[in-house]
């Protein structure tokens, strides 16, 4: 066990215990798990950012005031400093005490304080010992947490959410479209590990950019490593002509070395990634398969105000999100969010949900998103989660692969093959696709979307 009465990664008994230990180890004091009753309650299910709260600006003060009387502030400077990891080095992606961040502030806690605590401290206000009350909450969308996010691979019950291993020359499945013009004049803007340049070089691939995958090298392949190679080749089957930028927006910071584990990022460093590709690459589709369960009020508190602040003006602009592999009905952020579409995953025969898919009403659309083949880092990777644990198996180029992360892209290339015929832009688009999806609901899953030839193009392009 370790520190939080975690089982650690090697005595781990399912992938999703696994996944958990992993970003446990990974991240040690710079995350607290939740729900803060987790023990209790059936496990941890998210984390966030051990150390701070959020709060909006008009609220800062209160908020301050608040934490300091009911002794959850540090004292002075130098337990300010020392709160969150005595001894060690500030990350360079890091908040300061009092950062702000698109009408939020950052609001240092005391060395040992809980996040959890604080929050219910703040959204229930003060009492002296006679029961009077002596401060006024704030309201609960006023403060909040900052999540970590991961790619929806890291937790859930997905049957496959490591890499499988297929023949070198085995084809793509889905197939590549024979509508060679689909996509084309579209940008598609993927945040995710990066892309692997000899993996790229596979035909459907061809023209893809983007910057190195950190996790591919020296005839090893690292953990999550490909998964934005993957991603961009199942955006190309749908989308050939699209023109595809995969980012490494997810392993580490734009503010430093890339300190993070790979595959994940707090809110705020996923919100940067974002927004350097809105200002710098253009995109008409964001494709963003990573996310976070949360149970705080305030749902994605930095997210949402990154978007009130900042994506909201980019209105042709339309980001895709996943969904999840918990297979429950809890919402997933921010393919939960209003301002996303939301994508669950279909099982390998497209006529039902996957079972490790999240669901429910707030998933906009269903694609195929289990036992996938596509471009993969060719080298040796070494399973990390059980029953494989310890296991190398060399891959050459291709694997097969499951989870909502990957019918996420697929929804991205048919948005991006539907502006290229039509003229629409992004949020145009995915709203009639997601029409013609509901029109072709499958009952007991939803809105289904899938690849031609399967289903044909909602208009045709002019050759």
């Amino acid at each position: 066990m370790n520190d939080e009465g975690w089982p650690r990664s090697s005595e781990a008994r399912t992938p999703a215990e696994a996944q958990t230990a992993m970003v446990l180890e990974e991240y040690g004091d710079y995350v607290e798990p939740g729900p803060p009753d987790w023990r209790e309650t059936g496990g941890i299910r998210y984390f966030v950012r051990r150390g701070f709260v959020l709060a909006r600006e008009e609220s800062a003060a209160r908020a301050r005031e608040i934490l300091a009387a009911a002794h959850l502030r540090p004292r002075d400077d130098a337990e300010r400093i020392a709160a969150l990891h005595p001894g060690a080095e500030r990350r360079p992606e890091e908040p300061r005490d009092g950062d702000a961040f698109h009408g939020l502030r950052y609001l240092r806690l005391g060395a040992g304080r809980s996040v959890f605590d604080a929050l219910r401290v703040l959204r229930n206000g003060l009492f002296d010992t006679k029961g009077r009350r002596t401060h006024d909450p704030l309201s609960p969308g006023d403060v909040g947490p900052e999540h970590l996010l991961h790619l929806t691979d890291h937790t859930g019950v997905c049957p496959a959410d490591e890499p499988g291993h297929v023949p070198p020359h085995t084809p793509p499945d889905p197939p590549p479209t024979g509508e060679h013009r689909a996509g084309e004049g579209i940008r598609i803007l993927v945040i995710d590990t990066g892309l692997d340049p000899q993996a790229a070089a596979k035909p459907w691939l061809a023209g893809v950019t983007g910057d190195p995958d950190p996790g591919v090298g020296g005839g090893g392949i690292k953990r999550y490593a490909g998964h934005g190679t993957f991603i961009a080749g199942v955006i190309r089957t749908v989308a050939p002509a699209a023109e595809v930028i995969v980012r490494a927006g997810l392993p580490g910071s734009l503010f430093g070395p890339a300190t993070n584990p790979p595959g994940t990022a707090f809110e705020r460093e996923l919100a940067a990634s974002l927004e350097h590709g809105l200002v710098h690459d253009h995109p008409d589709v964001i494709s963003l398969s990573a996310g976070t369960l949360t149970d705080d009020p305030a749902k994605l508190m930095v997210l949402e105000a990154f978007h009130d602040g900042f994506l909201h003006r980019y209105k042709g602009v339309v980001l895709v999100a996943a969904a999840g592999n918990d297979g429950g009905r809890a919402p997933f952020w921010p393919a939960a969010s209003r301002w996303a579409v939301g994508v669950g995953a279909l099982a390998a025969h497209w006529r039902a949900r996957a079972g490790f898919s999240n669901f429910g009403s707030w998933v906009d659309v269903y694609a195929p998103g289990e036992r996938l083949v596509n471009a993969f880092p060719s080298g040796v990777y070494t399973y990390t989660e059980p029953p494989r644990r310890g296991v190398p198996q060399r891959f050459e180029g291709m694997a097969t692969w499951s989870g909502t992360s990957f019918s996420t892209p697929m929804v991205a290339g048919l948005i991006a093959a539907r502006m290229s015929c039509t003229g629409e832009n992004g949020p145009a688009a995915a709203a009639a696709l997601i029409a013609q999806a509901r029109r072709d609901a499958i009952p007991g899953v939803g809105a289904v979307l899938l690849p031609p030839p399967g289903q044909p193009h909602h208009c045709r392009i002019n050759r």
